[in-house]
């Protein structure tokens, strides 16, 4: 990791705070947002800076410490009472907004792979396609929001496609990281996580992602089943 530029991190660091505040702005509660995502952020900087992550030989893998408290908070968010209440404040148009982040987090990648810090597989000169939901993202929120000329279907469609798309480089990320779990790239694998901020990509990047897909998939069906009621 000590090739890799600081200008890397810097764009990363950018791209982080981007899909925090585009977060934030989808929703009233946007100075909530802010500070339990800084604080996380913050928690995973210290955890990271002590090299707990460098120990890649334990079970459970250390590494789910990056994933599982930001997913079963998506869970909590999806699956509560409270936490419907909460989404359905959210608004979709600025969640589709948000997945342009996605391009420059796969600029990063690919600049991470060129200096060795992750595989290729993981960019999308490999196997990872994730590019193609940040640059039809735009398209989709004017389409779809601006001139209403995209039909509902290939709005939840394109969200479906999109969660595949991000499904998939999760998947072989965590495959291609060091644990006992590996079973990619073994000559190259997935070390950029470890080491701050691109700890701040599984542990709150890709979160916000997913909850991004889902809350919009989930306003999206309750809308239309309060125009069925209505009618």
């Amino acid at each position: 990791m000590n090739a890799v530029p600081i200008w890397v991190a810097l764009l990363f660091v950018a791209t982080t705070l981007a899909t925090l505040a585009t977060l934030a702005c989808a929703h009233p509660d946007r100075t909530r947002i802010v500070a339990v995502g800084l604080v996380w952020m913050a928690a995973q900087t210290v955890v990271a800076s002590r090299g707990f992550y460098h120990v890649t030989d334990t079970l459970p893998p250390r590494f789910l410490l990056l994933i599982a408290p930001a997913m079963l908070t998506v869970v909590l968010l999806m699956t509560t009472s409270r936490g419907r209440a909460w989404m359905r404040l959210m608004r979709p148009e600025r969640l589709t907004l948000l997945h342009t982040v996605r391009v420059p987090v796969e600029l990063t990648l690919w600049l991470l792979a060129g200096y060795g810090a992750i595989p290729t597989l993981m960019t999308f000169e490999g196997r990872n396609w994730d590019i193609l939901a940040g640059l039809t993202a735009p398209i989709v929120y004017y389409l779809y929001f601006k001139r209403q000329t995209l039909s509902r279907r290939s709005f939840v469609l394109w969200n479906v496609v999109s969660l595949a798309t991000l499904a998939n480089i999760v998947g072989h990320a965590i495959l291609s990281a060091p644990s006992p779990f590996q079973k990619l790239a073994f000559d190259r694998p997935n070390i950029a996580i470890q080491y701050v901020p691109y700890v701040w990509l599984p542990s709150l990047v890709v979160p916000v992602v997913l909850f991004a897909h889902l809350a919009s998939l989930s306003i999206t069906r309750r809308t239309d089943q309060a125009n069925l009621h209505a009618e």
